[in-house]
């Protein structure tokens, strides 16, 4: 909370230098129906700053947090606050400004990279077909952990554990598909478990710069590697530590399970 005007700062320059201010507010048409898109008394760099505020909290729900903080301890900081029912309804349009200001965060490899996914359940397995939030969103999917009905994230980390790419999907998704996307602007080694072993994967992504380094599968012969590939993709583990980490301090599969939260 002590780093708001920081956060602030960053998110309105990017939002200016961008001009995505005047995108937010401009009027736009939907299934043939001119929407009414008027100002609103929050500007877009502030409730993306709200959204940021609210990860580093240590509020697990979105609603406290907007009375506790946002119309409560620091209403100071956002004198034109809107309802929390109305900030829920923003929200949706919020989603593509984060992610373009999320992905301009993105840093390099630095030569070595480690790939993974991690699941986002959006409800009890049990629960599925009655499950109506995420409906004709959401899909079933599959991990070694059993089945799930969400969606998946597709995370690419550096060797220091920063966010080089990541991607959303939906959970029937199989890993490798985004691999070549999520890579567009990497170099190097790429390390990644059993799950991204394809041969036709491997000569793409060696046409572009980029070696794949896998585990292999015990019907599978064994490979050469050498004594730093091997060092390099015992320490995989990184990666999951990064997706237990954005579960458990900032809530994603939270966020994902109760929606009510968002």
């Amino acid at each position: 909370m002590d780093r708001i005007e920081e956060i602030f700062c960053v998110v309105d320059d990017f939002c200016k230098e961008f001009k995505l201010e005047d995108h937010y507010h401009q009027k736009q048409i939907d299934n043939g129906i001119r929407r009414r898109n008027r100002s609103g008394k929050m500007h877009l760099s502030e409730m993306l700053t709200i959204l940021l505020l609210f990860q580093s909290s240590h509020y697990r729900n979105f609603k406290h947090f907007y009375y506790g903080a946002i119309l409560g301890s620091l209403q100071s900081a956002f004198p034109t606050a809107i309802s929390y029912t109305r900030f829920v309804t923003l929200i949706p349009r919020l989603l593509l400004p984060l992610c373009l200001f999320l992905k301009n965060l993105y840093v390099s490899s630095d030569g070595i990279a480690y790939i993974d996914s991690t699941p986002i359940a959006v409800c009890h397995p049990k629960r599925i077909s009655r499950h109506k939030v995420f409906s004709g969103l959401a899909e079933i999917g599959k991990t070694t952990k059993g089945w799930f009905f969400g969606f998946k994230l597709h995370l690419i980390i550096n060797h220091r554990g920063e966010v080089c790419s990541c991607q959303l999907s939906t959970g029937n998704i199989n890993d490798r598909e985004p691999v070549i996307e999520l890579t567009e602007f990497l170099q190097g080694k790429l390390f990644g478990d059993k799950g991204y072993i394809d041969q036709k994967l491997c000569a793409q992504l060696l046409e572009r710069g980029i070696y794949l380094v896998t585990g292999i599968k015990k019907n599978m012969k064994n490979k050469l590697l050498s004594l730093w590939d091997k060092i390099l993709l015992r320490k995989r583990g990184l990666i999951e530590s990064v997706n237990g980490l954005l579960k458990t301090t900032f809530h994603l599969g939270v966020l994902a399970v109760r929606p009510d939260l968002n």
